[in-house]
């Protein structure tokens, strides 16, 4: 049983989602990129229902503290929503994330869309930027890939 203070590491299809958890996941998506950010834009977009979307998460006990999603694109895996709530930055939590998913991602190649000012922390993880930036509900953005790995 982990202690109240260890952070532990989730991965789930919607499916397997219990409600008081999904309900979490979605509130910290919409704390931070709705609130936060200050960007009213459709949260829900629908992608979180695909067969093959993976929802990843960290909680200190039954509280989520960070989270990403991750969508299969068929050739390509996607990487996204990418939130630490605010009292819990700076613990290195983006980063565990960011390597479960790619851990889950394999060989496969994967692309993101980066806020512009994270480009830097994304590339700690194999990604380039694969086209110009461009501007998303009033923020910079930049595309980014990561080529798919050879054994």
């Amino acid at each position: 049983m982990p202690s109240a203070t260890e952070v532990t590491c989730h991965v789930a299809a919607i499916t397997d989602l219990d409600p008081v958890t999904l309900y979490q996941l979605l509130r910290l998506r919409t704390d931070v990129f709705v609130v936060e950010q200050r960007c009213p834009y459709p949260e829900l977009d629908g992608r979180d229902l695909e067969p093959g979307a993976r929802h990843l998460w960290l909680a200190r006990g039954a509280d989520v503290v960070a989270y990403l999603r991750l969508l299969d694109d068929g050739e390509r895996q996607r990487v996204g929503r990418v939130v630490v709530a605010a009292g819990e930055r700076g613990h290195g939590y983006a980063g565990r994330l960011m390597a479960e998913a790619l851990a889950l991602v394999g060989q496969r190649p994967c692309v993101l869309a980066a806020q512009s000012h994270l480009a830097s922390f994304y590339r700690r993880y194999g990604f380039v930027v694969a086209g110009p930036p461009f501007v998303e509900d009033g923020i910079d953005h930049v595309p980014m890939h990561r080529p798919g790995r050879t054994s």
